[in-house]
C-alpha cells in the first residue's frame, strides 16, 4: 500500500510520542499535529487497516514493524534535514518547518547526497 504524506506524518508523530512519553495516545498525536481528535480517529483506523499500527483495549497505539520502518525513515529525514538547514544558517524554527515540507518529497538520491554533504561538514561555514 502506498502511504500518503499525511499517513507518514501521523506515523512520525507517533514515533515522537513514543520517544517522549514511552506510549502513544491519540490525544497526544492530535496535539502534536494540530488536528482534531476525529481526524486522528480516522487516520488511526486507516493506519490500523493497512497494518502500520495496532491499538490495545486502552486505546494505546503501537507501531508495527512496518509502521516503525516508515516512521523511522521520515523522522530520520526530518532530523537530518533540520540540522542541515540550521548548519546553512537557517533559524531552527524555519529549518524545522522547511524540513517538514521537503522530507516526504526528496528522492533517495538527493537525500543521500545531502546526508553525505552534512557528514563532511558542508554548511558549517554558512553561520560565520
Amino acid at each position: 500500500m502506498i502511504l500518503a504524506e499525511s499517513g507518514e506524518d501521523y506515523l512520525e508523530a507517533m514515533l515522537m510520542m513514543q520517544e517522549k512519553h514511552g506510549f502513544i495516545r491519540s490525544i497526544d498525536v492530535a496535539e502534536q499535529l494540530h488536528v482534531t481528535k476525529p481526524s486522528v480517529s480516522y487516520a488511526t483506523k486507516r493506519l490500523r487497516e493497512a497494518g502500520y499500527i495496532t491499538m490495545d483495549s486502552d486505546s494505546l497505539i503501537t507501531l508495527t514493524d512496518a509502521g516503525m520502518e516508515v516512521a523511522n525513515r521520515i523522522y530520520t529525514r526530518h532530523k537530518m534535514l533540520t540540522d542541515f538547514f540550521v548548519r546553512l544558517g537557517v533559524d531552527p524554527q524555519t529549518a524545522r518547518e522547511d524540513a517538514c515540507k521537503v522530507e516526504h518529497d526528496l528522492s533517495e538520491q538527493t537525500f543521500n547526497a545531502i546526508r553525505k554533504a552534512a557528514e563532511k561538514g558542508f554548511g558549517t561555514d554558512a553561520k560565520k
